[in-house]
């Protein structure tokens, strides 16, 4: 096989796939039978308004939610038999970087290392990745600091780079621009951009898509627990169709509502 072929293997691998996932909260269905697909290298933003599933898709990847019916790979392995967590970084919605706890920023973001670590113990490639990971969102200078001193964008900075310590494959990101100051989100930007031309495969939860919206490949909006579009982000779908045009996910149930262009809600 030539180096091209290897290279288009690489690039045509599934990552995620979510096939008729269903999902429940309580007696409240939440995700209604969606298919997804995420391939090596791609870059894909989950869009939808407030409780149209977004953020209960992503924690089902990770097996934080339970699913009532539908399969979820990661890697090509059923995520019931996945085991090789080291591959994937993942960044929850906006909270304490130390969920309470005294720590300093070397220490939280060194957590991240520990599934790559041999027996719980850092040494010195763990250590040198603890500190990319800090320069890559501009915390170096804090790395000593209590995680309690800082503010909410550096709070979030912070769990990007616990998340990139581990060096994952794929990264999976729960609103990272949530509540977060401009300059946070320009840095946190250009973060993902190093990332993905590394070869990254990135999945993001927004509302908007902001700063990183040259980097989406794909926006796959959500609505009431359906797909209700796959595609080109909704701005640049806009400049191929009228203004309220609708477009309706071709696996989307019978009566879904369609996205109409340019709106997340």
């Amino acid at each position: 096989m030539s180096f091209t072929e290897g290279v288009m293997d690489t690039k045509s691998e599934t990552v995620i796939s979510l096939r008729g996932v269903r999902a429940e909260l309580g007696a409240r269905p939440v995700l209604r039978g969606i298919d997804l697909t995420v391939r090596h290298g791609e870059v894909v933003a989950l869009l939808g308004a407030n409780g149209s599933g977004k953020s209960t898709a992503v924690r089902g990847i990770i097996g934080q939610v339970p699913l009532s019916a539908g399969r979820i790979e990661l890697f090509g392995t059923d995520r019931r038999h996945f085991r090789d967590w080291g591959r994937l970084g993942y960044v929850p919605q906006r909270t304490t970087a130390a969920g309470g706890v005294p720590a300093t920023v070397t220490e939280v973001v060194s957590a991240g290392r520990l599934s790559r670590a041999r027996f719980g113990v850092l040494r010195k490639a763990d250590r040198q990745a603890v500190r990319r990971a800090l320069d890559l969102v501009g915390m170096a200078d804090r790395a000593r600091d209590s995680v309690d001193a800082l503010s909410g964008g550096q709070h979030q900075r912070v769990l990007i780079a616990r998340a990139l310590a581990a060096e994952p494959e794929l990264l999976i990101m729960d609103e990272p621009m949530a509540g977060v100051d401009l300059a946070s989100q320009e840095v946190l930007a250009e973060t993902l951009r190093e990332q993905v031309a590394q070869g990254t495969t990135v999945l993001l939860v927004l509302h908007e898509l902001g700063p990183l919206e040259p980097l989406i490949d794909r926006a796959v909006v959500l609505r009431d627990g359906c797909v209700t579009h796959d595609g080109p982000p909704p701005r640049a779908l806009g400049q191929h169709a009228l203004p309220g045009h609708d477009h309706v996910h071709p696996h989307a149930p019978a009566g879904a509502e369609p996205i109409r262009t340019g709106l997340l809600s």
